[in-house]
C-alpha cells in the first residue's frame, strides 16, 4: 500500500518540522511508499522557509506555497489533485495528530474504502467546541442517513474514490462534506477510536469566524440537497 499525506500549514513554524518527523517515523510501519504534500497556506512566519528546507532534505516532501490563505478545504482539494499514491489522508501541520492518533487509522487501511476516526478523549478540547461538535455530528447524521461518531477527523480515503467526490467548501467542513456525500453513495467505511493530542504550540484556527461561516454555508447546502432528493 502507498500513501499521500496532505499537510496544510498556516503559521506553523513551531510545529511543522515535528509533524513531518513524526510522519516519517510512523508511516513506513504501514505503507511501502509515501509522499508528504505540504501546503504553506499564506503563512507570515517562517513556515514557508522551513517547508522548503524539509523538501531539500527529503525527496518525499513536496511544497506548494499560497500567497494568501486559502483554508483547509482548498489545501485538501489541491492535495487530492496532486496525490500519486493509493491512499490519501490529511494531517494538519500543527502536530495535533500524533503517532498514537494515526496508528489505529493506518492499522485499518484496506479494510474499507474509508477509515473514519472518532475521538475518545474530546474532554481535552474546550467545552464550547465540544458542544458545537456534538450538534454538528447529529445534524450531519440526519443529512447522511447514517450514524457515525465524528466527521472532522483524519479520514483515510482511497485516492481514486475521494478524487471522484466533488467538494465545494474550502473551509473546515471539507471532510464532513466529503463523508456525507460518500456515505450517501454507499461507500464502505470502518470507524476506529483515536485520542487527540491538543496542539503543542499556538491556538487552533478551527473555530475562527471564516471557518464557522463556511461550515454553516455548506451544512445549509447539504440540507437543501437533501430536501431536493426527497421531493424527487
Amino acid at each position: 500500500m502507498t500513501l499521500s499525506i496532505v499537510v496544510p500549514a498556516l503559521n506553523e513554524a513551531n510545529n511543522l518540522e515535528a509533524t513531518v518527523r513524526s510522519l516519517n517515523e510512523i508511516v513506513p510501519q504501514y505503507f511501502k511508499n509515501w509522499e508528504i504534500l505540504i501546503f504553506n497556506d499564506g503563512s507570515t512566519d517562517a513556515t514557508g522557509s522551513i517547508a522548503d528546507r524539509l523538501a531539500k532534505m527529503d525527496p518525499k516532501v513536496k511544497v506548494t506555497h499560497h500567497s494568501t490563505p486559502r483554508n483547509l478545504g482548498a489545501c485538501y482539494k489541491e492535495g487530492v489533485a496532486q496525490a500519486t499514491k493509493e491512499f490519501i489522508i490529511m494531517v494538519p501541520g500543527d502536530n495535533e495528530c500524533a503517532q498514537d492518533v494515526l496508528r489505529p487509522v493506518f492499522e485499518a487501511a484496506g479494510k474499507a474504502d474509508m477509515v473514519v476516526p472518532y475521538t475518545t478523549n474530546s474532554h481535552v478540547r474546550p467545552l464550547g467546541r465540544r458542544i458545537l461538535s456534538r450538534a454538528f455530528v447529529e445534524t450531519l447524521n440526519l443529512l447522511a442517513h447514517r450514524k457515525i461518531r465524528y466527521y472532522n477527523g483524519a479520514v483515510l480515503h482511497k485516492t481514486a474514490i475521494i478524487r471522484d467526490c466533488p467538494i465545494q467548501t474550502d473551509g473546515f467542513g471539507y471532510q464532513a462534506e466529503a463523508l456525507v456525500k460518500l456515505l450517501r453513495r454507499g461507500i464502505s467505511f470502518v470507524e476506529v477510536p483515536t485520542e487527540i493530542l491538543y496542539r503543542p504550540h499556538g491556538k487552533s484556527k478551527a473555530l475562527g469566524p471564516k471557518n464557522i461561516l463556511s461550515t454553516v454555508q455548506f451544512v445549509l447546502t447539504l440540507a437543501r440537497e437533501s430536501l431536493l432528493q426527497r421531493s424527487n
